[in-house]
């Protein structure tokens, strides 16, 4: 019976230090949540970029800029006096 028990213990410990949330997940754990973080970061920056674009093509009080820049990328559309020029896209 306390051979038993020693190994249930035994076995306790162990999960203790090596399972699934134990001591050494928790390292990795941390790794994860930091790497998360920053992931969400990103994306907290991307969503702003985007809510700040469609601010400005409100269709009351659309920016002349980016609705002018938004024509001429997407419908290859020019004045006839200005020169066009090809960039590549940046990642």
């Amino acid at each position: 019976m306390q051979a038993a028990a020693l190994g249930a213990l035994l076995l306790m410990a162990g999960f203790v230090v090596a399972g699934p949330s134990g001591f050494l997940a928790w390292s990795e754990n941390e790794h994860l949540l930091v790497q998360q973080q920053k992931q969400i970061e990103q994306l907290n920056s991307e969503r702003d970029h985007m809510r700040n674009r469609v601010k400005l093509l409100d269709p009351a009080h659309a920016d002349p800029d980016l609705a002018g820049e938004l024509l001429r990328s997407n419908l290859n559309v020019a004045h006839p006096d200005e020169m066009v020029m090809l960039l590549p896209k940046q990642p």
